[in-house]
């Protein structure tokens, strides 16, 4: 089992962006000191949710602050970016690196976004399949040309080649899922999942047998299919008592979700519901790694045993303070890692 650190870079109310950015950075240098398996950035625009604009910008940094682990984004918005520039954004990163990056891509949202980067809602609603095809083929070939619908342009050659690197055939990719239609496009592609945190282990177990029969029906041997390396992300709050670490987060969170959420602006004025802020953390602190060091082990074995997924990406920042998120990381892999084992 891997296990690793998600990072939103959350601006909690009452803190400015060079605080939710330092806490960001500190993550990740804590969680290798504390043996854990990867770090995964998350990126927004325009809202305190995440206050990261450039999910691979701020993994190149981190890749140059840390020495082993691995540095990912989940995800990086393909709708709102080139998929080229993308592609060689993460060649960049995976060569420069030693192969320690993984890009995680994701429709996001039909958000203002759209509109600040003149990419319209055909990007979102239409044309990520054709987004993601193109940048899949940018980081697998050696020269590249482009003729559908959103994207033309004569043959070029890719330079730097993300398969240049010994030993690796190009960096790995992942796909955020959240609907059937993305399941069967990242299958497709043959391409892990990123699950949210949302999630229970059930609507993550249907979701993990759909791409596997997806996967299948596209030519994947039964070995591709039976362990692709998703993840699926959480949140974590190790404490000593259930009720206390519970407590810890139903404290910060609401708060932070209500201002970061509420935040969001979509494109078109179309009508959009946000989860109550306190149901949805008392619904966090249930499914996810909530606890003793014991609970927070045996959820994470029973979401693997009922799900097939293996990875996790576990945001560790819900207390909304630099110190908590600190002890927090280290009590996940002093005292939680060795019980997975």
């Amino acid at each position: 089992m891997r296990v690793g650190a998600f990072v939103l870079a959350a601006q909690f109310p009452g803190q400015g962006h060079v605080e939710a950015l330092h806490r960001a950075v500190r993550t990740a240098e804590v969680a290798e000191e504390a043996g854990l398996d990867a770090v995964w950035v998350a990126e927004h625009h325009f809202v305190p949710y995440g206050v990261c604009p450039s999910a691979v910008t701020l993994a190149g940094l981190l890749l140059g602050r840390t020495r082993r682990i691995r540095v990912g984004t989940a995800v990086s918005v393909l709708p709102t970016t080139h998929p080229v520039t993308l592609g060689e954004q993460t060649a960049l990163l995976h060569l420069a690196s030693g192969g320690r990056f993984t890009l995680g891509v994701g429709r996001g949202g039909p958000w203002v976004d759209l509109e600040v980067f003149n990419a319209g809602l055909a990007a979102y609603e239409e044309a990520f399949p054709e987004s993601l095809e193109l940048l899949m083929r940018w980081l697998r070939e050696p020269r590249v040309s482009a003729s559908g619908e959103r994207f033309t342009f004569r043959e070029v050659p890719v330079v730097p080649r993300a398969d240049d690197l010994f030993g690796h055939s190009g960096p790995p990719v992942m796909v955020a899922c959240t609907s059937p239609a993305s399941v069967r496009l990242a299958a497709r592609h043959r391409l892990p999942m990123l699950l949210g945190m949302h999630s229970t282990d059930e609507e993550k177990a249907r979701m993990v047998s759909l791409w596997r029969e997806c996967a299948l029906e596209a030519g994947a041997s039964p070995e591709e299919a039976a362990d692709p390396g998703h993840v699926a992300a959480g949140v974590v709050q190790v404490g000593d008592r259930q009720p206390e670490a519970a407590e810890t987060l139903l404290k910060a969170m609401p708060g932070w979700l209500r201002q970061g959420l509420g935040a969001h602006v979509t494109v078109d004025g179309r009508e959009r519901r946000m989860r109550d802020p306190r149901e949805y953390t008392e619904l966090l602190c249930r499914i996810h790694p909530v606890g003793p060091p014991r609970l927070c082990a045996d959820r994470l074995a029973a979401t693997a045993e009922r799900t097939g997924v293996r990875r996790f990406a576990l945001l560790a920042e819900g207390s909304g303070d630099l110190a908590a998120t600190e002890e927090n990381l280290r009590r996940l892999g002093d005292d939680v890692l060795p019980l997975l084992a």
